[in-house]
């Protein structure tokens, strides 16, 4: 049978391949072995995002679930992962379970723990679980229905994506928003938000926010590559002032101006801490992961803000915020979490700070970015993604691990750190990173140099120099 590990955000595999419904129980059988160990009447919530088989997965953990005699709370239709951490936190649930691989390609689907304080579930206690993990699941799933479950009290249904909707009324300013005169547009790359987004903005611009669960063989990462399209509407449109995108399962952003030009999430999290502190006047430590830009350092300094770096994976970001006062959490990939909401990633409602930062200041997108800019100088952040063999990953890594990298082409390396990957830093402040993806076979490159072009010439370097 297979063994089943958890990565830097849930255990994810190919479905029909390692993700079947048996794996699936395995998964759940220890989830609820583990909890009943530090309650004997726990609650839990499930839901499931856009995925191919996710009613039949989510439904799958609850019939687990309900075997051990637990109690569960199961979504109708699709949900986005902040949701379920909403809903874990709002309902007093001792754990959430979401069904999702989040930007991971179409055939895979994957398993999130969450808290029920509403945020990732911390890695000592997922590796707790990890160790319960069996190698069958012997009972028979069927010999009770969901609706039977339904009937003796077991399972109950709840509405999450109202609960969403009525806590983005509460906590932002929709009003000044939807009057401002802004065109906004939203591509939820066939995600889970697309249905909260068009509850809350019915009027503005939307794409690729229908129900397709092959996302129509795209990988639903919000990165420039894979959001050409959304780029060109914007552009050819010649009126939208910002284009917001969100992942999977909406728990990451990604974000464009009015020429079409995308926003990464190095940028997002600079205008976030500039919102929150100038702004509104808000106050607490940032805290980042590895992969993020050293400009953030450099505005903390500006502000007088205390910064913490951590390894990648949100669930370590998490962790300092449920125990010390954080403004803001964040990750290059795009997952960020600020002080006011769950500790959790949610690309709509960091969307919504930003366009509420639009609205009431006046200024466009690009505006925002400059009073950054004046602060800690211009930059652009490019990546590149190398799908290569394993032997050849594996020596680039044991390459890095041993120091063998000086320079990359004319980029002499000046200094190098390793807390989760290797970042190498080059004598006028550029810098390259390295690392292999926890949940896929792939070698990802990262570059921050002053323009978009020095940045490709980075990658660029780096490319010829690893796979010679």
């Amino acid at each position: 049978m297979t063994k089943i590990k958890f990565g830097t955000d849930g255990w994810r595999a190919i479905i029909a391949k390692d993700f079947t419904v048996t794996n699936v129980a395995r998964v759940t059988e220890a989830t609820g072995s583990w909890l009943l160990k530090q309650n004997k009447n726990p609650l839990v919530v499930i839901g499931h995002d856009c995925r191919f088989g996710g009613k039949l997965f989510a439904e799958t953990a609850a019939k687990v679930l309900c075997n051990q005699g637990i109690k569960v709370l199961l979504t109708k239709g699709f949900v986005s992962t902040p949701m379920i951490s909403m809903g874990a936190m709002h309902f007093k649930c001792d754990l959430g379970i979401i069904l999702t691989a989040s930007h991971n390609p179409p055939e895979y689907n994957g398993y999130k723990l969450k808290g029920g304080y509403g945020g990732p579930l911390l890695p000592r206690l997922v590796s707790e679980i990890e160790d319960l993990i069996q190698d069958q699941y012997e009972k028979n799933l069927d010999a009770v229905s969901i609706e039977e479950w339904e009937a003796k009290g077991m399972i109950q249904y709840v509405d999450l994506e109202t609960l969403y909707c009525e806590a983005v009324e509460k906590s932002f300013d929709l009003e000044t928003i939807r009057n401002s005169n802004l065109q906004l547009a939203y591509d939820a790359m066939y995600g889970a938000g697309q249905q909260v987004m068009r509850r809350l903005f019915p009027d503005i611009t939307f794409l690729h926010c229908d129900y397709n669960p092959s996302f129509m063989g795209q990988a639903p990462e919000p990165i420039h590559k894979n959001l050409t399209e959304f780029s060109d509407m914007i552009r050819l449109a010649g009126d939208i002032d910002c284009g917001l995108v969100t992942d999977g399962d909406a728990d990451r952003i990604g974000l464009y101006d009015a020429e079409g030009n995308f926003v990464d999430s190095h940028h997002i999290i600079l205008l976030l801490i500039h919102y929150l502190y100038k702004y509104k006047g808000m106050r607490g430590k940032v805290c980042t992961a590895f992969s993020t830009t050293p400009k953030v350092a450099k505005l903390c300094k500006h502000y007088g803000l205390e910064l913490d770096t951590v390894k990648i994976g949100f669930k370590y970001i998490a962790e300092i915020m449920l125990n010390e006062d954080v403004l803001i959490g964040g990750e290059e990939s795009g997952g960020i979490a600020i002080k006011g909401h769950i500790p959790e990633r949610d690309g709509i409602w960091m969307g919504l700070v930003l366009w509420e930062f639009m609205a009431k200041s006046g200024k466009s997108l690009r505006e925002l970015i400059q009073e950054v800019y004046d602060i800690v100088g211009p930059f652009s952040f490019e990546r590149n993604d190398l799908h290569i063999k394993e032997d050849i990953k594996q020596k680039v890594l044991e390459n890095c691990r041993e120091g063998n990298y000086k320079a990359f082409g004319k980029y002499k390396i000046t200094t190098i750190e390793d807390m989760d990957g290797y970042k190498y830093f080059f004598e006028n402040g550029d810098w390259l990173m390295i690392r292999a993806s926890g949940t896929e076979p792939v070698l990802r490159t990262y570059a921050e140099s002053a323009t978009k072009a020095g940045a490709f010439d980075i990658l660029e370097a780096a490319k010829i120099t690893l796979l010679n």
